[in-house]
C-alpha cells in the first residue's frame, strides 16, 4: 500500500538530527527522499554514538526509507547535478548555516530558476536575521536560551537543568515536516511553491507557550519570578520501585485520598479544588509521597487502577520495549539491514487507514544510490565525474 506522500520527491541536504528526522517522517509516509551528502564529509551522525560501518544507531534511526547520493557542491558540476535533481523534485530542504547556500549557489533563487513551484525549506538555529543568526548552535544552547532549561529546573530560583533528550532538534524536525505537508497541500490548491523557514528557537518557544508560559501571557500582568510548579515531578518512591501518579480533577483527588487510606484529605480546605491543590502543591505531594512508601509499587499500581487514579510504572528503556501496551500497539518492529544487521525501531507513529506507511528500506550507505539516481537524470559520464571527485 503506497503511503500518503507517494509520488512526492524531496531533495535532502540536511545533516545530524533536525533535518534528517523531518525528512524521515516524510519518507516513512511514502515520499522519495534523496539524501545528498558531501563526497568527503559524510553526515556527522554516521559516526556519532553507538554503532559502526557508517551506521550509528542515530544515523539509522533518522535516515531510513531514503536513497543516498554524494555530490561535491563546491564544484560547478556538483551544483549542476543538484539543480537537475531539484528540477525533478517537489521539496528541497537544507540546514546549512545562514549564507552558505548562497555561496554554494543552491539558494532559493537559484533553485527556483529550475523548479519554480518547489517547496524550499530552510532549518536554522536562530533564524536568518538578528544578532545571533550566524552563531553555531546545538540542542543544549537552544534549551538554554528558550527558557526550557529553567522550566525543567522547576523555578526561576532553582538550578536550570537540561531535558535529557534532544527535544529542540526533534521538535524542529516535526515542525518542519508538518509545515512541508501543509505547503504541499497549498501548492496543490494554488499551484505555487513557497519558502518555509523553521528555526530551532522558534519551534521550541512556540512549543513551550502552550503550557509553560502562562506567567507571561497576560500583558501588563506578567509574573516577575516563576515559583516552583511542584516539589517533585510527580514521580514517587514506593517500598520497591518508582511510579508516577497524577490526580488532576476533584474526582481523581478524592479517589487518590481513598486509595492511599487518607479519606480525611477530601475535607482538607487546602486541597478542595485544582487551584488550591496547585497553590499547596509542595505539601500535597509530600503527603502523597509519605503514604506511597508503605507498599510495593506493583501493589500500589493495582490499588490506584482499581480506584481510577491515573498511574504508571516508571520503566527503564529495556523494560519499556516489552511493556504489554507497547506490544499491543505493534509500535516496535524489527527489520534486517543489509549492512547493519537486525534492527529494532519504531514504526511510524501516525497510522493511516487508507494510505499505509511502511519501512521500505534501511538508511543508505554513503552515496549508495549515486549511480541509480544519476541514471534517472540521464547522466552517463559517471566515470568522469568520479575521477574529478564530483561524486563518489
Amino acid at each position: 500500500m503506497a503511503g500518503p506522500l507517494d509520488g512526492i520527491r524531496i531533495i535532502d541536504l540536511t545533516t545530524v538530527i533536525s533535518g534528517p528526522f523531518a525528512t524521515m517522517l516524510l519518507a516513512d509516509q511514502g515520499a522519495d527522499v534523496i539524501k545528498v551528502e558531501s563526497v568527503d564529509a559524510p553526515d556527522h551522525a554516521r559516526g556519532a554514538g553507538y554503532g559502526d560501518n557508517q551506521f550509528s544507531a542515530t544515523f539509522l534511526n533518522n535516515n531510513r526509507n531514503k536513497r543516498g547520493i554524494t555530490l561535491d557542491l563546491k564544484s560547478p558540476e556538483g551544483v549542476s547535478i543538484l539543480l537537475s535533481l531539484a528540477a525533478t523534485a517537489d521539496v528541497l530542504i537544507q540546514n546549512f548555516r545562514p549564507g552558505v547556500v548562497e555561496r554554494l549557489g543552491v539558494d532559493e533563487e537559484a533553485v527556483r530558476k529550475v523548479a519554480p513551484n518547489i517547496i524550499y525549506t530552510s532549518i536554522s538555529g536562530f533564524g536568518e536575521q538578528g544578532p545571533w543568526s550566524h552563531k553555531p548552535v546545538y540542542d543544549p544552547i537552544v534549551q538554554a536560551i528558550s527558557g526550557l532549561a529553567t522550566i525543567q529546573g522547576g523555578s526561576d530560583e532553582a538550578r536550570p537543568r537540561l531535558v535529557r533528550t534532544i527535544l529542540p532538534d526533534k521538535l524542529t524536525g516535526m515542525t518542519a515536516a508538518q509545515a512541508i505537508s501543509s505547503a504541499l497541500l497549498a501548492r496543490e490548491r494554488t499551484g505555487e511553491g513557497q519558502h518555509i523557514r523553521v528555526s530551532m528557537l522558534d519551534a521550541v518557544v512556540s512549543f513551550l507557550w502552550a503550557s509553560d508560559m502562562g506567567g507571561q501571557t497576560f500583558v501588563g500582568k506578567e509574573v516577575s519570578t516563576q515559583r516552583a510548579a511542584t516539589f517533585i515531578d510527580l514521580i514517587y518512591e514506593t517500598a520497591t520501585d518508582y511510579i508516577s501518579v497524577s490526580a488532576m480533577s476533584n474526582k481523581q483527588w478524592a479517589a487518590l485520598s481513598d486509595a492511599v487510606g487518607h479519606p480525611e484529605w477530601k475535607q482538607d480546605e487546602r486541597f478542595s479544588n485544582p487551584a488550591l491543590r496547585d497553590l499547596n502543591a509542595d505539601e500535597r505531594l509530600r503527603m502523597t509521597q509519605e503514604a506511597l512508601l508503605s507498599k510495593p509499587a506493583e501493589q500500589w499500581l493495582r490499588i490506584l487502577d482499581d480506584h481510577g487514579v491515573p498511574s504508571a510504572p516508571v520503566l527503564k528503556r529495556k523494560d519499556m520495549i516489552n511493556h504489554p501496551q507497547v506490544l499491543a500497539s505493534d509500535l516496535i518492529v524489527e527489520t534486517d539491514h543489509p549492512i547493519a544487521g537486525r534492527l529494532r525501531q519504531t514504526r511510524p507513529a501516525a497510522r493511516f487507514s487508507k494510505t499505509g506507511t511502511e519501512i521500505r528500506r534501511g538508511a543508505p550507505l554513503h552515496g549508495e544510490h549515486t549511480d541509480e539516481i544519476l541514471a534517472e537524470l540521464g547522466i552517463v559520464n559517471l566515470a568522469e565525474l568520479r575521477e574529478k571527485g564530483v561524486v563518489r
